[in-house]
């Protein structure tokens, strides 16, 4: 019932949530059928230098528009592990809010420079790093007046899966309105980036993101 209360609680969205929801319960495969499947060989991934730059479309190419950061974070499990040899893909909008995809309808700026997709291996500890331009909000739902703050998509795969999430911006005047956050509760400051130092980075800002797979405290997938 808790449950059901906070989704209507959201309002109109694009029910895209709503239509990737199963309608009938999960069947088990039997046993049987099982034995006869092929075991399952854990990928083996590999990235292109200059891959985990996303504020340029190639190493000789000017720098996009807006904001240059650094993120970087740890990947582990529930239990501490570090998840090694994972790839993580990125991607996100420009400093305009506009994604340089066939779908994005928005009429925004779109920006030469930028391509907004990336790639990165996580380290034997877990550990990753990129550079990306700091995305603009946009308007997603014109017709209910409905933003979404600035966020970064990251995929991460390894072994058979691939889970899903976003780091959001601290401070964004949209984050409590937007339905992943309320369908997150508190569990939404977990995805949010803390801002450290710069250090010695070629960029403006620098915010850290750690990702937990599985458990209490899991980074939201979807």
């Amino acid at each position: 019932m808790g449950n059901q209360g906070r989704i209507l609680a959201i309002g109109p969205t694009d029910n895209t949530s709503d239509q990737r929801t199963p309608r009938q319960r999960l069947r088990l495969i039997p046993e049987e059928a099982r034995s006869s499947f092929v075991p399952v060989v854990p990928a083996r991934y590999a990235t292109t230098p200059h891959e985990w730059d996303m504020t340029r479309t190639a190493p000789d190419r000017p720098r996009a528009d807006g904001v240059p950061i650094e993120v970087t974070g740890r990947v582990r499990t529930a239990s501490g592990r570090p998840v090694a040899g994972a790839l993580l893909e990125v991607w996100s909008a420009n400093h305009y809010g506009r994604y340089r995809h066939i779908e994005d309808h928005s009429g925004l700026q779109l920006d030469e420079n930028h391509l907004g997709l990336g790639r990165v291996l996580t380290d034997d500890e877990g550990c990753y790093r990129f550079w990306a331009i700091s995305p603009g909000a946009y308007l997603a739902r014109p017709d209910i007046g409905r933003w979404r703050p600035k966020h970064i998509h990251m995929s991460l795969s390894g072994g058979s899966s691939r889970l899903i999430t976003q780091m959001y911006f601290p401070g964004e005047p949209n984050n409590a309105t937007d339905p992943m956050a309320i369908l997150m509760g508190d569990a939404f400051e977990r995805n949010i980036g803390r801002p450290r130092e710069v250090g010695t980075a070629d960029v403006v800002q620098a915010f850290d993101f750690d990702i937990v797979v599985g458990g209490r405290n899991a980074t939201f997938f979807e």
